[in-house]
């Protein structure tokens, strides 16, 4: 056991997600999840994030898109915190640009319904380079189906459900080889099932008491997914704890 104290403050807080080496990813792509939970756990304060989340850690949260190819995110979690589209700093984008990729990652929606306001901007003001898209499963309703495609590209990746292995190699052809998941729990949790986590940056937010809500949500008797903490900052009272995938030999 180690005590940990407080080093010297960075020059640029996002340097340490930067520096990692995504380029080797277990699966398809990398995939680095990225929630928030108070002490207790709870991943939401009255069914939203925002709540819960701190500034500094808002702050965080906007800057880690840096770091996509695509930024991926469940229906439920886009109706409830009335996602909008990415927004980044004109350094961000240049570092990016620099980098091959376009200045701004686009949107994924992954749902099982294809319940979605379509007048809202993530779909009627996304960039060219960057539509927002929309991933789904092949039993979806017919006119359903068709009313999306007016309005974003639409993946579909699996049969009754949206099979991560399947949304995540669709992802990887269309050049998507970072991807990063927003959640919610039951979407992260998926993922997680299906053995997909490379990455996880959790922050712990100091508070308790919110909802009944864990920050990833798997079904019982999966097999036990193992992680290296490889990372920890802290500013205001939040904690900053970054963790990769253990990764068996052979």
């Amino acid at each position: 056991m180690r005590i940990l104290e407080f080093g010297d403050e960075p020059a640029d807080s996002m340097a340490p997600y930067l520096a990692v080496d995504r380029t080797e990813p277990r699966h398809e792509c990398w995939v680095t999840g990225h929630m928030v939970a108070g002490l207790d756990g709870t991943a939401a304060i009255g069914g939203k994030v925002d709540a819960l989340s701190t500034d500094v850690d808002q702050k965080l949260f906007r800057q880690m898109r840096q770091i996509a190819d695509v930024v991926l995110v469940g229906a439920e979690t886009v109706r409830r915190e009335g996602y909008g589209l990415v927004r980044l700093s004109d350094y961000a984008k240049a570092q990016r640009q620099a980098l091959g990729k376009p200045p701004t990652p686009p949107i994924a929606v992954v749902t099982g319904s294809l319940q979605l306001d379509w007048s809202k901007k993530l779909f009627t003001h996304a960039p060219e380079y960057a539509p927002t898209t929309v991933i789904t499963a092949a039993s979806v309703d017919p006119e359903r189906l068709a009313e999306a495609k007016r309005h974003a590209p639409v993946i579909i990746a699996g049969q009754q459900r949206v099979e991560p292995a399947a949304a995540l190699q669709a992802l990887a052809d269309r050049g998507h080889k970072v991807v990063l998941c927003e959640g919610g729990p039951t979407l992260l949790g998926e993922f997680v099932t299906a053995g997909r986590l490379d990455e996880l940056c959790l922050s712990i937010a100091p508070l308790i008491g919110g909802d009944n809500l864990p920050v990833i949500l798997t079904p019982q008797g999966i097999e036990i997914s193992h992680f290296n903490l490889q990372n920890v900052m802290a500013e205001e009272h939040t904690l900053f704890l970054r963790y990769e995938a253990t990764r068996e030999e052979g």
